[in-house]
């Protein structure tokens, strides 16, 4: 069964993952409707989240390559500092490090407190409502060619914000580049290549806790993680594979459409969570 569950948890996050509704949250709370009734835990969602940034790095793989060379040379001197793709290696660079420092200073609160299903009903209403507001008034005449290192300090922050469940990293550094005037496409893009160090050094340090300081049978100080190394592996491949078609539909969806259907979504599924809460019918930690 817990195989199954895995399998189920590695669809929902293939799934959510890109699109700008919160693949924690979704983890989250489909995790209180397995079989185990538990919270899969953040441990598990960010290894998993691997298998989806795996699938960035394939499909983006000719964007990674050149911005790392240019970068790369640039830094040698080999071509100007103000090549545009070695200015996007700086940028990706700068933009990661709130998420890195704000992870390490609250990662106690993201691990626990952050993920009640209050904190994430909350989130999924009241960022879905920032990007709805985002779309509507965004100019969206901007490019990743315009994109500054004030900007990208901006984009880093709202991707931090994503640590709390409910908000999406997505969605949190989408909706920063509508209101700062960037393409739809422009601003999903940037997301992406933002999102390779923070996801993959997340899921690579919490790999390594797993390894360092494992939960043993017996235990008192500690929770046993619900899914084991095997389970996870299951869930991160995947979640790969369903990424790789999510993404490819999410550009082609978002180059003509706007993000309203998203918005009406997350609302109503923190309207829901809240009456599920209310209810007793869940429980929020």
């Amino acid at each position: 069964m817990d195989f199954l569950n895995a399998i189920i948890l590695g669809l929902v996050q293939g799934l959510t993952e890109f699109l700008p509704v919160s693949s924690s949250a979704h983890l989250r709370i489909v995790g209180e409707f397995l079989g185990t009734g538990e919270d899969p835990g953040a441990r598990f969602t960010a290894i998993t989240q691997i298998g989806t940034e795996l699938a960035v790095i394939i499909l983006f793989w000719g964007d990674i390559v050149r911005i790392i060379g240019a970068w790369c040379k640039a830094l040698v001197g080999k071509i100007p500092r103000n090549d545009p793709d070695a200015r996007m290696g700086w940028l990706i660079i700068l933009g990661s490090l709130p998420i890195v420092v704000l992870g390490l200073l609250f990662q106690d609160q993201i691990e626990t407190t952050l993920r009640s299903l209050w904190f994430t009903a909350s989130m999924l209403i009241g960022f879905g409502i920032l990007l709805g507001i985002a779309d509507w008034v965004g100019r969206k005449n901007l490019t990743l060619k315009n994109l500054g290192y004030r900007d990208g300090i901006i984009f880093g922050f709202a991707q931090a914000l994503a640590l709390i469940p409910g908000v999406s990293r997505s969605g949190g550094t989408i909706t920063a580049g509508l209101f700062l005037g960037y393409e739809r496409a422009a601003a999903a893009r940037y997301a992406f290549l933002l999102a390779i160090p923070a996801v993959m050094g997340s899921g690579f340090f919490q790999i390594f806790k797993s390894i360092a300081d494992p939960c043993l049978p017996g235990a008192t100080d500690c929770k046993p993680e619900i899914y084991g190394p095997l389970e996870t592996l299951v869930a991160t491949v995947v979640a790969f594979f369903v990424a790789l078609v999510v993404i490819k539909f999410f550009m082609s969806y978002i180059s003509k459409r706007s993000f309203m259907p998203f918005v009406v979504y997350r609302i109503a599924l923190g309207l829901v969570l809240f009456a599920l809460l209310g209810t007793g019918v869940l429980s929020a930690t």
